[in-house]
């Protein structure tokens, strides 16, 4: 992606924890192709180690293999690190409703430890991956940062959690935090295996085999979907801003446009049918509204924009054109 306008210094050691995850890796590539030194921390339970096994041989590159579960792994990982940029959890409204303990280990213990750890290395700025699944049953459209409702899965709690424990650590030990609210993010190295793969994804696998996408509900509902680099852009505007206003708060991360998801899997099969025109024909099925699901998502970006620049590139229509090619050459 293009960092000519963001004033990301080449010679910071930075931490991404989940670097082998599917936004942890893209940040991965991006902060090394501007010459950082990049500490990755992953355990692997969800990260692949084919997303980063191209960024091995470079000697800025360091893989440390550990939990953030492990107090021992934050501390070690986080020694001499300017920035960290936290990814690592467990993602998935329905896993958190089927395993709310692990969630809870994974997402809130291991949040603690690691701002634990931020704070004794005494980094610059701790910026972390928030969740627009924190607005909750808030009905209010787009979604304001400071207007939430009450979490609907045990994966909303664990991620609102963070966000209160970012800003006691902020004022109470003067940790710098910021905490991005992605918005349904999809593109290239996201994983469309598994039971709890994304809807984009995993959409894409099943239409590139001819099988019916399955869609929860009439295809009404809506999310503000939110390509990677509109993400990798934000992350680094986090970390490079001297705006003393920017930090120690929360901003919403999206294109600030929403698709529902009939739209979605119309434009996937329109732009999978350029390569193969069969996939045109391949019916959709329609099924039950899944547990925790919010009906409708769209994010304001008038805060993100206002105080860190944020200017996102991409809409839904040229994000999944990217995306899809990037399927179809790596998975097909």
């Amino acid at each position: 992606m293009d960092l000519s306008n963001i004033n990301l210094n080449a010679n910071y050691h930075i931490l991404v924890t989940g670097g082998a995850g599917f936004i942890g890796s893209n940040l991965c590539e991006t902060l090394l192709s501007n010459g950082n030194t990049v500490i990755c921390l992953d355990n692997f339970a969800t990260g692949k180690r084919e997303n980063i096994a191209h960024l091995l041989s470079n000697s800025k590159f360091n893989l440390i293999e550990g939990d953030i579960r492990n107090l021992q792994d934050c501390h070690k990982a986080c020694l001499g690190v300017d920035y960290v940029l936290h990814q690592a959890a467990l993602g998935s409204v329905p896993r958190s409703i089927n395993d709310p303990i692990t969630s809870n280990a994974v997402n809130v213990s291991g949040f603690l430890n690691i701002l634990v750890a931020a704070r004794d290395a005494k980094v610059k700025r701790f910026v972390y991956a928030a969740s627009s699944s924190t607005y909750g049953d808030s009905k209010g459209l787009p979604k304001v940062e400071d207007v939430i409702g009450k979490p609907l899965s045990p994966y909303a709690i664990t991620k609102y959690v963070n966000e209160l424990y970012a800003d006691i650590f902020s004022k109470t030990y003067g940790l710098e935090t910021i905490g991005l609210r992605y918005f349904n993010v999809f593109g290239r190295k996201q994983d469309p295996n598994g039971a709890y793969a994304a809807v984009i994804p995993k959409f894409v696998m099943q239409l590139m085999k001819y099988e019916s996408p399955i869609i929860n509900g009439d295809g009404s509902y809506s999310r503000d979907f939110t390509y990677i680099d509109n993400v990798l852009q934000m992350n680094l505007r986090a970390i490079s801003s001297t705006n003393k206003d920017a930090i120690n708060t929360v901003y919403n991360v999206a294109y600030g446009e929403r698709t529902n998801l009939k739209q979605l899997v119309d434009l996937l099969k329109d732009y999978l049918s350029q390569f193969d025109s069969k996939i045109a024909q391949v019916e959709v099925i329609y099924g039950p509204n899944r547990q925790g699901d919010v009906p409708h998502s769209l994010a304001s970006i008038v805060k993100a924009r206002t105080l860190l620049g944020y200017d996102p590139k991409f809409n839904i229509e040229n994000g999944l054109k990217e995306a899809v090619k990037w399927y179809w050459e790596n998975l097909k």
